[in-house]
């Protein structure tokens, strides 16, 4: 019986969506909003060198870039916690890359709409149960203006279930995939298996498809995953009680203060402590800094 490994884990969704382009082609034209008749029939990865190189940097990233045949870009991130530092991380990405399209002797009028689509494995909107959200850059007195260039798509993975896409049944079954399969089931569930292209990225999720270094990289992104969420809960506890015990800002910022000095020590990188606690690399650059002083 074959062990399914998780495609949220960044080894396992680049392998599917980053080296097998029918699949990613697959993804996108289910899941993103394109006007009817409207499908991506050619993808081209963008230059390695432009990707960045997640293991050991950003263990709760995940980018696979691309261009169409039409030259719009395609940026897909999966994206284990949500933060503010991520929303601003996923606009200037998208924002340099559409800048990037162009050299000093091409005019403004060759610049194609970049779009990005995050699905996040948390919940950053409590106001409402949707869990599709598109953002495009709108007049706000007349939604039917747009300006194009940027477009954003951001899934909320856990509010997903199969009913809240029943007219999108190949959006469903990737969205199904992505959520269901992991290491506790034991067979691949029957309508996903009913699908070519969803069948093969389940084959890409099975463990024997990975060498032994491969699994142990694996592993590490879970306890990275693990040790990241832990402190994010330690740090909202400890904002918690300082908040009711002060009261003030000052206790909040001691509070991060001591997160961000004790999450050094323990070896993990300055953007996964921006991501738990919403500072900027130069706050806690300063803070590092006095507490050496």
């Amino acid at each position: 019986m074959a062990r399914y490994l998780d495609p949220k884990n960044d080894l396992i969704f680049k392998r599917i969506f980053g080296e097998h382009p029918h699949l990613l082609i697959s993804f996108l034209n289910a899941i993103m909003p394109f006007e009817q008749g409207r499908v991506i029939e050619e993808i081209h990865y963008l230059p390695a060198e432009q990707v960045p190189d997640i293991a050991g940097k950003k263990n709760s990233i995940v980018d696979v870039k691309c261009i169409d045949n039409q030259k719009n870009q395609f940026i897909v991130e999966m994206q284990m916690f949500w933060s503010e530092a991520f929303n601003n991380r996923m606009v200037f990405n998208a924002g340099k890359a559409y800048v990037r399209q162009l050299n000093k002797k091409q005019g403004y009028e060759l610049l194609k709409p970049v779009y990005t689509l995050a699905i996040i494995n948390d919940i950053f909107d409590h106001k409402t149960e949707n869990f599709y959200h598109y953002y495009q850059i709108v007049n706000r007195e007349n939604t039917d203006e747009i300006i194009k260039g940027l477009e954003f798509v951001l899934i909320e993975l856990p509010k997903f279930y199969p009913q809240n896409l029943h007219e999108r049944k190949l959006a469903a079954l990737w969205l199904r995939f992505l959520k269901e399969v992991d290491e506790n089931i034991k067979s691949l569930p029957q309508e996903l298996e009913e699908n070519e292209d969803i069948r093969q990225a389940s084959e890409l999720c099975q463990e024997t498809a990975f060498n032994s270094g491969e699994l142990a990289a694996y592993e590490s992104y879970w306890d990275a995953i693990r040790l990241e969420k832990t402190i994010r809960n330690a740090s909202l506890r400890e904002g918690l009680e300082q908040g009711r015990a002060e009261g003030k800002a000052e206790g909040r910022a001691e509070g991060k203060a001591e997160v961000v000095i004790n999450s050094h020590r323990a070896g993990i990188s300055i953007e996964v402590i921006s991501n738990i606690t919403n500072l900027t690399s130069e706050q806690i650059i300063k803070i590092l800094e006095q507490e050496q002083n």
